[in-house]
């Protein structure tokens, strides 16, 4: 029999968390198919589990001093219903599996799942967006990219949660994001896509493109995207073919059951392409 606790407070399960090793489960879409085991069998799980999705302190969504601040426990459907949300988020939020899987999963289990193809974490990349990481004793801010260190890996320590999600609070005049999967939805990623890009004066000013189901980590290239700025909508076209193989080089796909590394690949350049055609003045 599972031993379980249910903290009544976010400090209760710190508490929980300094005291002795535990699985934290929010929504559990993941975790449960990960520990599954044989027809008529409860999962495994060698330590006690706790479940946190139920904490007010880390389920909502707001404005804060310029940022977005969403609780690691906020389930995808109220993100989806939330004003607050980014458009583009709510996007690739719209995306994953079922309405019934949507009102269970929760943003910070897509994080520290740390899936190559997570469908919130190239939006998340590409928004500078970082996390709240907090212990009995610290809080600790960083980078997502800082996070997530490999498949499955992040710097999460053994008495810390995630606690919340923050996004810089900034308009951007073109949103791209696109998922290739089987199917729309309930289906897991063979590529994602996202490109954002800010507009002054019919020059881009800041721009951003990430990839995620191709490497160990969602790619991003901050060199090159600062080869983009300063440019025009059509200087950016004819720019295209060394942009692409300038990503070509850091896009690192394997072959899988869901797909194969060259498809991936052609795939990923293509969506490129795309969103820098879709740029003004193009």
């Amino acid at each position: 029999m599972v031993r379980t606790y249910r903290p009544q407070s976010f400090q209760e399960a710190l508490e929980i968390k300094k005291g002795a090793p535990v699985i934290t489960i929010a929504g559990g879409t993941d975790l449960m198919v990960k520990r599954r085991r044989s027809t008529g069998l409860s999962p495994y799980f060698e330590v006690p589990a706790m479940f946190i999705a139920h904490l007010g302190e880390i389920k909502g969504v707001r404005f804060d001093g310029g940022n977005i601040r969403i609780g690691a426990a906020c389930s995808f459907a109220v993100l989806l219903q939330n004003e607050a949300t980014p458009p583009i988020l709510k996007t690739a939020v719209s995306r994953i599996a079922s309405p019934a899987v949507r009102n269970m999963g929760t943003i910070g289990g897509n994080i520290c799942n740390a899936s190559p193809a997570g469908d919130t974490l190239p939006v998340l990349y590409a928004r500078d967006a970082s996390v709240v990481l907090k212990s009995i004793d610290q809080e600790r801010i960083l980078k997502i990219s800082e996070f997530i260190t490999a498949p499955g890996e992040t710097v999460l320590r053994e008495d810390e949660l995630l606690k919340e999600i923050v996004i810089p609070e900034k308009p951007f005049d073109v949103n791209f994001y696109r998922k290739v999967g089987t199917g729309m939805t309930n289906t897991i990623s063979k590529i994602t896509f996202t490109g954002i890009a800010e507009i002054l004066n019919g020059m881009v000013k800041d721009i951003r493109i990430t990839f995620g189901a191709v490497a160990p980590t969602v790619v991003r290239s901050r060199v090159n995207e600062e080869r983009l700025i300063g440019h025009s909508g059509k200087e950016i076209e004819k720019m295209i073919p060394e942009i692409s193989s300038l990503y070509s080089a850091l896009i690192n796909p394997i072959d899988d059951q869901r797909s194969n590394a060259f498809y991936r690949r052609s795939v990923s350049l293509r969506l490129l392409g795309h969103f820098l055609r879709a740029l003004p003045g193009c």
